[in-house]
């Protein structure tokens, strides 16, 4: 995804994509955000690019029945040339570079066979350059570009770091069931692996793995990491409980944002990931597509 576009602004896409008339103030009520949101955020859209708002004909209805899909093989040094000129012909509708054994692709529409046929014939044979050309006539569209809609955004990634199996099939059969992506790892190693070559949404960490304090190490590297920093941690883990509480670091010098003392039931751990998501993303977007997050009290501390 780029950038300059985040969650909220691809849901105001999609309310635009269903209805280009819509106001403002019901994109506004329809996502439950201010109105001076939308207009800010659908200036920035239209200034850089992102989105147009154009009207689509039927063409059809407009005297175009006639569409015809070209692709055309150009000697190399006349492409960008043959671009240019088929680019100004009025009944192109789009073009296209494209890889294989085409140079071109191009889609243009006609108010008849006949002028199909003369353009064929008359103006495409005569742009030198062209080695060879094929044209496919559009029988029916069974879907056009202003039908398509943008996919869902994809559900946030919980990465489940723990070495206990039972643990970590309950997780994330809880969290599937809230529409979240669950992936594990049974080490801090291999964790950090995961969030190199991935990084999740948020990171639920046990603390005693292959070490006593591979949790903790894990929760330092993270925030050393600038790819890593941002995501928010929750640790789960019983070391308070157990005889190595000594070990444990104080408040101050542990990495996470927020500690819940093992066991504890699949609902609060659904509870405190979506806080910690809610609080670092602070995304209307995501509340809207996973559900507000509820309202649960301030993580344990396990000092």
């Amino acid at each position: 995804m780029p950038g300059s576009v985040d969650e909220l602004d691809l849901q105001i896409i999609a309310l635009l994509q269903e209805d280009g008339r819509m106001s403002n103030v019901e994109i506004a009520r329809a996502l439950g955000i201010a109105e001076s949101t939308v207009r800010k955020r659908l200036e920035r859209l239209l200034q850089n690019g992102t989105v147009r708002i154009v009207a689509i004909p039927d063409l059809p209805k407009v005297g175009r029945p006639v569409r015809v899909l070209l692709s055309l093989q150009v000697s190399p040094a006349w492409v960008r040339e043959v671009a240019r000129r088929l680019a100004a012909l009025p009944e192109v509708i789009s073009l296209h570079f494209t890889t294989g054994e085409y140079q071109l692709a191009a889609e243009a529409c006609f108010p008849s066979e006949r002028a199909l046929h003369a353009f064929l014939s008359e103006r495409l044979s005569s742009l030198q350059g062209v080695v060879r050309l094929t044209s496919a006539q559009v029988l029916q569209t069974v879907k056009g570009r202003e039908t398509w809609r943008l996919p869902p955004p994809a559900p946030p990634t919980v990465l489940v770091v723990d070495d206990d199996p039972d643990f970590v099939e309950v997780t994330r059969i809880a969290l599937k069931a809230e529409g979240f992506d669950v992936q594990s790892a049974v080490s801090g190693q291999e964790a950090l692996r995961a969030m190199q070559a991935s990084p999740p949404d948020a990171v639920i960490l046990d603390v005693m793995m292959r070490g006593i304090l591979d949790g903790v190490r894990v929760s330092d590297a993270m925030r050393q990491d600038e790819r890593l920093a941002r995501i928010p941690v929750l640790m789960v883990s019983s070391i308070p409980e157990s005889p190595y509480a000594e070990m444990f670091p104080t408040d101050g010098a542990l990495h996470v944002d927020g500690f819940l003392t093992k066991p504890v039931s699949p609902e609060r751990l659904v509870d405190e990931v979506r806080r910690l998501l809610a609080r670092d993303r602070a995304s209307p977007a995501r509340e809207a597509a996973y559900g507000a997050a509820k309202g649960v009290a301030a993580p344990q501390s396990g000092g």
